[in-house]
């Protein structure tokens, strides 16, 4: 029976797992564990390899060709992002990489709508006054969707089911991407660069994959830019914005606030219990305590569909390459 091992499992992807092995009648096999250098010997054995994480698999290159040495083909990420991933070296052992690019863009789509409707609306700083028994309302009057210009940086899979719901609402949507899709056209207008986009935003959403070019795309030159009642939002990846220029543009008043599901250095914190200890990030502890920011640990995708259709997909892209198939997901 073919046997697969799957890393960082968590409960609530075990019932997708099981179904989907009881239905291709397939072995598969899962612990808790990031996948290591330290940890890569536990795939010994197995046909199929699928991982999911936070941190980066490490410098080590032959730990990939530990893989292809052990009879492994490929190795498959159930999430979108392959930073993790070392390509090159994947591939110079043989291994063919995949991922899950499109889980369920409405799960991120979502959320940052969600995230936006919270900032214009004021609502965590009303939680903030009600939790002190303060139920005046003076000085937070909201905005509404329909006098905004929403700017999304990335209009690709999950930038384009924001630029719709956005549109939905009655938005301005403007857009800025590399890459331009005559199929958006009905919902947003695209603009030449990144700083045009930041001028004339009152929101900004940010849906970018994190390589080179992505990587502090967001510093502080581009948060002058902005308006001081404009809001970013970031659903991509962490190291997109700067968080020190961050910290210090919501200190000045140069934006109005934040939704971060996702901040540089998010591994050592999300996803865990520190209740009751110091945080050991300065920046993100200072993040904490602004009242015009909101954080939530990196689960925009953290949805029914989604986490099933990561689980299906990514089993079933492993499948047909140990059958001698080609899939559409290989990087």
């Amino acid at each position: 029976m073919t046997k697969i091992l799957m890393y960082s499992v968590r409960d609530d992807e075990m019932a997708a797992i099981k179904a989907w092995a009881a239905k291709n009648e397939v072995q598969v096999d899962t612990n808790d564990l990031e996948f290591h250098p330290d940890t890569a010997a536990l795939a010994k054995g197995y046909d199929g390899l699928v991982i999911q994480q936070r941190s980066a698999i490490g410098d080590d290159p032959t730990v990939y060709q530990q893989l292809a040495a052990a009879g492994l083909k490929q190795i498959t990420s159930r999430t979108a992002g392959v930073d993790t991933i070392d390509i090159p070296a994947a591939k110079a052992a043989g291994l063919t990489v995949t991922n899950v690019p499109a889980y369920s863009p409405n799960s991120v789509a979502e959320m940052a709508v969600t995230q936006t409707m919270r900032l214009i609306r004021n609502l965590e700083l009303f939680d903030q006054r009600i939790n002190q028994q303060d139920f005046r309302w003076a000085g937070l009057q909201a905005r509404e969707i329909r006098s905004l210009t929403v700017g999304v940086i990335g209009a690709g899979r999950i930038g384009g089911t924001v630029a719709r719901l956005f549109h939905g609402l009655g938005a301005k949507v403007i857009a800025y991407d590399v890459v331009r899709h005559p199929e958006l056209t009905d919902v947003l207008t695209y603009v030449d660069t990144k700083e045009d986009l930041l001028k004339q935003a009152d929101v900004v959403t940010l849906h970018v994959d994190l390589n080179e070019t992505s990587k502090a795309l967001i510093d502080a030159a581009a948060l002058r830019l902005m308006k001081p009642d404009a809001f970013i939002i970031n659903a991509s990846r962490g190291p997109v914005i700067v968080t020190s220029a961050l910290v210090a543009a919501l200190k000045a008043g140069q934006l109005a606030g934040a939704a971060l599901d996702t901040v540089e250095g998010e591994a050592a914190l999300f996803n865990q219990n520190h209740q009751g200890e110091p945080l050991q990030d300065p920046l993100i502890a200072q993040l904490m305590q602004m009242p015009n920011v909101i954080i939530t640990p990196h689960v925009g995708f953290y949805t029914n569909l989604a986490v099933k259709n990561m689980v299906d997909i990514s089993l079933d892209d492993v499948l047909t390459i140990l059958h001698g198939g080609q899939t559409e997901h290989a990087i």
